[in-house]
């Protein structure tokens, strides 16, 4: 799995999820993330087929909606999600959220050992999933969450879920790891910017590197994409990443998992 990629989410299916895709993948990245619920898909399938890069090269995510939990819902959006990216696989599938309201997470988690051993997908994971989901989760599965991707930035640092899932072996990722532009004026990261002669950005996705969460920023524009991915040629020193820590205030800019029922 890369270390870094291309989110898709609020972009528009068509000609601007196509051109951001291609423009990611022209600069060097490997991964794209979308989902269901997204509903650019057929958009995201398209760029893919469209970039001549092999298909081996590339990792895939897509993610379950709510609304299709359940074992044999499962099984069936992921088959319509399969059709609409044009591929015979994906990389990783994630179940988007917990929906605790529901309860129907374990059961959807049946349907994604099955196609985990089908080999319809090469990884399986979550999204928006606290300890406690985690816990019962793991408590009946066969096969382990790999991967938990998550609202994460300085201002939510997830601190005790991230150590949580480092000891079960789950790889934690970084959802709105920009927090929809909300740290670019922060006084610590602007200096720390300027120390190394990057944008804020880059100091924020260099620290979730530093920090080991995999991160998928969000971009429309061709030079924010490349610029974003510009941030293997530096080093955060160790107490820049704890000035960078301690601005965490627990805040989330999405919905707590444990109260989100949206269908």
């Amino acid at each position: 799995m890369p270390w870094f990629g291309l989110g898709v989410f609020q972009v528009d299916d068509g000609d601007e999820v196509i051109s951001s895709v291609k423009a990611a993948i022209e600069a060097g990245y490997k991964s794209i993330d979308t989902a269901a619920i997204y509903g650019n898909e057929e958009g995201v399938g398209q760029a893919i087929a469209e970039s001549h890069v092999p298909r081996e090269e590339l990792f895939i995510t897509t993610k379950l909606w709510n609304s299709e939990q359940g074992y044999e819902p499962t099984l069936a959006a992921f088959e319509e999600s399969l059709k609409k990216l044009k591929l015979d696989y994906v990389d990783l599938y994630l179940i988007h959220w917990p929906l605790p309201a529901k309860g129907k997470y374990k059961e959807t988690w049946k349907a994604f050992e099955k196609l985990y051993q089908d080999k319809r997908v090469r990884a399986i994971g979550v999204s928006n999933f606290k300890e406690h989901h985690l816990e019962d989760l793991i408590a009946d599965c066969k096969v382990k969450p790999m991967v938990n991707q998550v609202e994460y930035h300085p201002r939510l640092n997830q601190s005790n879920l991230h150590e949580y899932c480092k000891i079960n072996d789950i790889q934690l990722e970084a959802w709105s790891p920009l927090m929809q532009g909300g740290l670019l004026d922060n006084p610590v990261i602007e200096e720390i910017a300027s120390k190394y002669g990057k944008s804020p950005a880059q100091v924020i996705l260099r620290w979730d590197l530093q920090n080991e969460v995999v991160t998928i920023p969000k971009s429309t524009k061709a030079h924010r994409i490349s610029e974003n991915a510009n941030v293997f040629d530096f080093e955060l020193s160790r107490e820049d990443i704890e000035n960078i820590n301690e601005l965490n205030q627990d805040k989330r800019i999405g919905p707590d998992p444990d109260e989100f029922t949206k269908e």
